[in-house]
């Protein structure tokens, strides 16, 4: 999207950042048999030994396999165990005591194929985050490049996600994902035709999204929140599992660099959120959500 772009489309983002926070991508240029193949290769990772993925468990740098039956939030009152397995990776980066999100990978020895197919997927999923970020830039009336600077080292996260089927949950905090709002920037979702992402609407309400083939689903998160100065709105939601088979998904959080100083990029009277560092507050979310990732205090 460049400025001067579409603005029938323009303004069909605006509305449904505005109204919704969730919206389905079709045309969206990734390789369909590239997504394909990142789910066999994820299908056969978690098809591996418990004993085997735990070799890998996710650090704190939020990267490496994330057990099912994890728990977040602890000492809350929205803490609960969720229903889901996942293994994460980031950008490749040396370790660096000023920057605690970053760092290398971990990858399993089995499947052999995974590596080739998350990162061929990565770089397929970012090109795409970067022509969403500049028709979210447009929609609010700005300059299509005005979010480029926030993302020179972003701490995106692309995870595969398993989750298995589950009969007849009768308590919030034992879900595929417990509810809650995506931290980042936004969120680009491939989800198999299982269903079983539903969304809150203005009302309370639980609505679900359901799969459409050969599209993605795209949400708002916090940090664009903020930056549109709450005009987007980033959109609670959660996950169950109720199709009675296995249920695979592919997210992919886009999150800018830590070094970034959040605040509104447009003038929004009385606005309450003062600027805070982005890399502060994702460290301290990603303690909560993940303790099984032992980041220190």
């Amino acid at each position: 999207m460049q400025n001067g772009g579409d603005q029938s489309a323009i303004e069909t983002l605006e509305q449904a950042c505005t109204d919704v926070g969730f919206f389905y991508i079709s045309n969206h240029g990734i390789d369909l048999s590239l997504i394909d193949r990142m789910v066999v290769q994820g299908k056969l990772f978690f098809e591996r030994p418990m004993a085997e993925k735990q070799k890998i468990l996710i650090d704190r740098t939020i990267r490496g396999y994330l057990p099912l039956y994890y728990r977040s939030y602890e000492g809350e009152d929205r803490a609960g165990t969720s229903h889901q397995e996942g293994f994460w990776i980031g950008h490749e980066q040396p370790v660096d005591p000023h920057r605690p999100l970053q760092g290398p990978n971990q990858w399993p020895q089995q499947p052999p194929g995974l590596r080739a197919a998350m990162l061929g997927y990565f770089n397929q999923a970012e090109a795409l985050s970067t022509a969403l970020g500049r028709g979210f830039a447009l929609a609010l009336g700005l300059d299509s490049d005005v979010f480029v600077p926030m993302f020179e080292q972003p701490t995106s996260r692309l995870k595969i996600n398993h989750y298995p089927p589950q009969h007849h949950p009768t308590e919030a905090n034992n879900i595929g994902v417990v509810p809650h709002t995506d931290s980042g920037g936004f969120t680009i979702l491939w989800q198999d035709q299982s269903g079983g992402l539903e969304i809150q609407n203005k009302l309370g309400e639980w609505v679900e999204a359901p799969p459409l083939e050969n599209t993605l689903v795209v949400n708002i998160g916090n940090i664009m929140q903020h930056w549109s100065g709450g005009r987007f709105c980033s959109t609670p939601h959660r996950v169950i599992n109720r199709g009675g088979k296995d249920r695979y998904s592919i997210p992919l959080f886009v999150n800018p660099d830590p070094a970034v100083t959040i605040a509104p990029v447009v003038k929004v009277k009385d606005y309450p959120v003062d600027p805070f560092n982005y890399g502060d507050y994702q460290l301290d979310l990603w303690r909560r959500t993940f303790p099984v990732a032992g980041i220190p205090e």
